[in-house]
């Protein structure tokens, strides 16, 4: 009775493991697609009404469409014109609209078109937060290397490696390791230290 009683236990379980996170990602993408839809709503209702094309291939167009205006816009801001217009426009909206340029920062940092973010620019480090004698130890990235040879560096927090702290060491204490890719210890800290390692990220505390 044990058996049987552990068996169906460890069944539903295991199919409660597979089914959830397919029943989660469905979710997310409806909720995804309610929120597509809910933005372009204003541009697909006036053509649903005139045109009476189904409401499907509507929103189809009207994303295209928006898709295609990015690629025009993308295409201006490369001119050199274009770059002006983006600074004037940037230069006004960050003064009245503040939130604008943190916005406008976290989404470059996404797509990596950010050269002063330290997600594209920086440097993986393993650093000595509290000094050579101590042996915890973090994985960090290198943003500025100072004339006296200290670093200053940022240390990501896991999951999420967008927020962090920043700290400023001396020089014994930070080991640079430009052997580690950047998205290679950013997929370790994502998965909260999961790979450290095969990165061979301590192998100073080995020698």
């Amino acid at each position: 009775m044990n058996k049987l009683k552990h068996f169906i236990n460890q069944s539903f379980i295991g199919g409660v493991l597979v089914i959830a996170p397919v029943i989660i990602l469905l979710l997310g993408l409806r909720w995804a697609v309610n929120g597509v839809q809910s933005l372009i709503a204003p541009m697909t209702s006036p053509l649903v009404r005139i045109s009476g094309a189904p409401p499907l291939f509507v929103d189809l167009l009207v994303i295209a469409l928006i898709l295609f205006g990015c690629f025009i816009v993308g295409t201006v801001v490369a001119t050199s014109a274009g770059r002006w217009a983006q600074d004037f426009i940037d230069a006004h909206l960050a003064r009245f609209a503040p939130g604008y340029r943190l916005i406008r920062d976290i989404i470059q940092q996404m797509f990596g078109t950010n050269s002063n973010s330290p997600f594209t620019k920086g440097e993986v480090a393993v650093v000595q937060l509290y000094g050579t004698q101590n042996p915890v130890r973090a994985t960090a990235i290198i943003t500025s290397r100072h004339s006296n040879g200290w670093f200053t560096v940022f240390v990501p927090t896991g999951p999420n490696p967008t927020s962090g702290f920043v700290y400023h060491l001396p020089p014994e204490c930070v080991e640079a390791r430009p052997d580690i890719k950047l998205d290679t210890a950013f997929k370790s800290i994502i998965s909260c230290g999961a790979g450290s390692s095969e990165l061979g990220l301590i192998r100073s505390q080995e020698n």
